[in-house]
C-alpha cells in the first residue's frame, strides 16, 4: 500500500517558502516536491483556505506564507489537507457478521483509536517554528553560515 505523503511534501514546501525573500511559484515549489504543479496547487488551495499561505497572480506572484510559522502547527497542516487517514492498517471488514471478526475489529479499532489520537496530539505539538530551527541546526553543524532568521516576522 502506497503512503500519503502530502503532508511531508507539504512540510517540505512551506519550510522552503520560509527561506525565501518573495513569493515560492507553483513550479519552483513542484521541484522541490518533486511533483507537478497542479499538485501544488491543490494542495497550497487547502491551506490558503484555512489561512496558512496566499496567494498572487501574475508576473512575481506565487505563494506567500500568511501567518507565522510558530503559530502552525503539523496537525493544523495535516488538518488543512483533509485530515487524511493516518495509519495504513485497518479491519478486514468493517462490519463482519462472525462474531469472532467482531472481537477481533472491536480490539483493533480500539488500538488504531488510541494510536491516531498519540499521532495527532503530537503533530499538535510541533510548529512549524521548530521545524526550521531544526533545519537551521542541522545546516549550521555542516559548516553552513547560519541566517539570522526571525520567524516572529513571517
Amino acid at each position: 500500500m502506497k503512503r500519503d505523503s502530502r503532508l511531508s511534501n507539504v512540510l517540505h514546501a512551506l519550510l522552503h517558502m520560509a527561506e525565501m525573500d518573495g513569493p515560492a511559484t507553483s513550479e519552483s515549489l513542484a521541484q522541490a516536491m518533486q511533483t507537478n504543479p497542479v499538485v501544488v496547487r491543490r494542495l497550497m488551495a487547502g491551506l490558503r483556505y484555512a489561512g496558512f499561505v496566499s496567494s498572487a497572480k501574475g508576473h512575481g506572484g506565487g505563494w506567500v506564507l500568511s501567518c507565522p510559522l510558530t503559530d502552525i502547527t503539523l496537525r493544523d497542516i495535516h488538518e488543512a489537507l483533509g485530515a487524511p487517514t493516518l495509519l495504513a492498517v485497518g479491519n478486514r471488514v468493517e462490519s463482519p457478521g462472525c462474531a469472532v471478526e467482531q472481537a477481533v475489529n472491536e480490539a483493533l479499532s480500539d488500538a488504531f483509536e488510541a494510536a491516531e489520537q498519540v499521532l495527532l496530539t503530537r503533530l499538535g505539538e510541533v510548529t512549524l517554528a521548530q521545524l526550521s530551527a531544526q533545519f537551521h541546526e542541522r545546516m549550521v553543524a555542516r559548516g553552513h553560515a547560519h541566517k539570522d532568521f526571525s520567524h516572529e516576522h513571517l
